[in-house]
């Protein structure tokens, strides 16, 4: 049995991993610590947590909503749902269970999934979709693939005159000067008791005053996890944060782009393939083939990965040259200008804490294990289980591809090489507003619904969705602009 974890209520009384639960497991955790109220969870097509109570009147009632699952409207959840057969079930995936830590009354909470009247998985419903996406990876290539999210946010509290940090100069700053750093330890203790496999968090770039309001930027970081399961996490560490942030009486936002002059705020996407239970990134200390297919997989789709991971058109205003965000289409090792970074890695077994520390043995170790490959471009409007899906999609894409290790070398940017290279290697670039998301998505949707991975009427919706905002010119209109720029920001401050 693996080991559980200590943070989480359910794990710890239970004595077994998440993975392991079964209807009765929960059925015993809830009869014997007094949980008076279940909650059935699932994401919606604008990526937020939806919620449906239920107060547990009886041990039959608790077995009967284990076992069935509800009903809901399913024309209500997602505009690609016609009202005349919208009736659609939700049915609980044990493994999610988590004990609310905002309820006032004992209340345990599960992530569902959608089924349709014949009782078969919703094929269009967005876990569905990464579901399909990873299993057809899977049987194609052989390989699993593993995900964590760098999830990047903005707090926003009234402003006091006590240690004030420097303007744009917040990373892993401590407190004093970072006001939020117990809100932030709160967050992730939060996240890794409601099943999180949480890395680290701590204070970013943004650090500003506007208005008498502190604008103070984190980011929380998760461990590598199956990539269904990092979906569900990033859904609930993002809800999670949204009502820690009521509790505290702050204001929260994941917008990308917060105002002219600052960091705005990325979801950057770490993935690694797998294959018994093996890192395959990485072959005698360097960075594998395998890894540099799927590099190119990624950057084959990077125009078009953009529909599912910048939804709304502040997004655009985070892909602009010289911060610390792509807009051309490459990679490199450690450069944070690149759509795909091959971060810092412990390619080769070596005894650091040794060299640091002359009265313990050395015993150099093989960290290659922990090796990653990051995709900067996503941000939080992000529809995470799309967005997760289409990686998939990528990766699978680029190791098929035959000719994806000439694409690799000639994206490649070498450590310190910046912008004129990219112009001298004429590199393609990124889309610059929705609309033109939505073109790409339009030239490849074929790749994303091979197999029936992504549904025709999902990728139809997303498209007329980016197509909508009318934004072609938006980014040369309002550019310099910050009251403008405000009101985009307001207008999708609570986006993803």
């Amino acid at each position: 049995m693996e080991e559980y974890s200590m943070l989480n209520p359910i794990e710890h009384y239970l004595e077994m991993r998440s993975s392991e639960f079964t209807k009765e497991d929960i059925v015993q955790y809830i009869w014997e610590n007094g949980i008076e109220m279940l909650n059935f969870h699932y994401v919606a097509e604008d990526g937020r947590l939806k919620t449906l109570n239920f107060v547990l009147n009886s041990f039959e009632h608790m077995q009967e909503l284990l076992s069935s699952g509800e009903r809901v409207d399913g024309s209500s959840l997602f505009s690609h749902i016609k009202t005349g057969y919208s009736d659609l079930y939700v049915i609980p995936k044990l493994k999610t269970a988590f004990l609310d830590p905002f309820a006032e009354i004992p209340t345990v909470g599960i992530i569902c999934t959608f089924f349709t009247k014949e009782g078969e998985p919703l094929e269009s419903a967005p876990d569905r979709i990464l579901h399909k996406a990873h299993e057809n990876l899977k049987r194609e290539t052989g390989y699993e693939l593993e995900a964590l999210g760098e999830l990047e946010y903005y707090v926003l509290m009234e402003s006091d005159n006590l240690f004030q940090a420097t303007d744009q100069k917040g990373y892993h700053e401590s407190p004093p000067f970072n006001k939020s750093a117990d809100f932030r330890t709160e967050a992730v203790n939060l996240i890794a008791s409601c099943g999180g496999n949480v890395k680290y968090a701590h204070s970013e770039v943004g650090n500003f005053v506007l208005d008498n309001v502190t604008y103070e930027q984190s980011e929380i970081e998760f461990n590598p996890s199956p990539i269904e399961d990092a979906a569900d996490q990033l859904v609930i560490a993002k809800w999670i944060l949204r009502n820690l942030a009521k509790k505290y009486g702050y204001s929260l936002t994941f917008s990308p782009k917060i105002t002219i002059g600052k960091a705005g705020s990325g979801l950057h996407i770490h993935t690694r393939l797998m294959k018994d239970g093996k890192n395959m990134m990485v072959k005698d200390g360097e960075l594998s083939e395998v890894a540099k297919k799927v590099i190119a997989g990624y950057l084959e789709l990077a125009p078009s990965l953009t529909a599912f991971g910048n939804t709304n058109p502040s997004s655009y205003f985070r892909l602009v040259p010289n911060q610390e965000a792509p807009t051309t289409i490459c990679w490199g090792d450690l450069n944070r200008n690149a759509l795909v970074r091959v971060p810092l890695g412990w390619k080769k077994p070596v005894d650091m804490l040794a060299k640091v520390n002359p009265q313990v043995q050395s015993e150099p170790k093989d960290f290659s294990y922990k090796q990653t490959v990051e995709f900067r471009v996503p941000d939080g409007s992000a529809s995470v289980h799309h967005l997760l899906a289409g990686l998939c999609v990528a990766a699978n894409y680029g190791l098929q591809k035959e000719d994806a290790l000439e694409i690799a070398a000639k994206s490649y940017l070498k450590l310190g090489e910046g912008r004129e290279a990219m112009l001298k290697n004429k590199l393609r670039t990124l889309p610059d507003s929705c609309v033109k998301s939505a073109t790409e998505l339009q030239k490849q949707k074929d790749i994303y619904t091979r197999n029936n991975v992504f549904t025709g009427d999902i990728i139809e919706q997303t498209i007329r969705t980016l197509t909508a905002y009318n934004d072609e010119d938006l980014r040369q209109k309002i550019e310099g602009n910050i009251e403008e720029l405000l009101y985009l920001v307001k207008k999708y401050f609570h986006c993803g």
